[in-house]
């Protein structure tokens, strides 16, 4: 049974499998350049519970600027990302490589212009949330 992008349990009481392209759904509007899909596997706003989903990026779509209260773990699936963090350089991540934000670390992450990006992200639920969303990444020449 697929569940949404709200109600993906983020500690189910028993095993609990999400196929491959099951409850895959459409990002909240206001978070990114553009539109991107991701399949919640773990969802939650309990303080101390993980949330964790799959995103998948089309060419040139970014995040906002955001941070999270307990950090947050990129893993790269496939493709060619970007990530910043405030303050620091843009950097070229490629699938295989993870990327730690630590928390309250304010950052951004997304697909280059010249290829689409997937990742798995996982970071933690602190005061109901775990994610802090702020304003869009300037362009201002560079990448992306």
């Amino acid at each position: 049974m697929s569940k949404s992008f709200e109600t993906a349990s983020a500690c189910p009481l028993e095993m609990t499998i999400r196929r491959a392209g099951e409850g895959i759904t459409r990002a909240p509007d206001g978070v990114a350049t553009g539109p991107f899909l991701v399949q919640m596997l773990l969802s939650s706003r309990t303080d101390g519970e993980m949330t964790a989903m799959r995103a998948f990026v089309d060419p040139g779509v970014v995040t906002h600027w955001h941070s999270h209260p307990r950090g947050q773990l990129l893993f790269v699936l496939d493709g060619v990302g970007l990530a910043q963090r405030d303050g620091g350089d843009v950097i070229e991540i490629r699938a295989g490589d993870s990327v730690w934000f630590a928390p309250h670390e304010r950052h951004w992450h997304g697909a280059t212009p010249a290829s689409p990006f997937s990742y798995i992200s996982v970071q933690c639920v602190e005061d109901g949330t775990a994610v802090h969303w702020m304003e869009p990444v300037a362009r201002t020449g560079e990448p992306p």
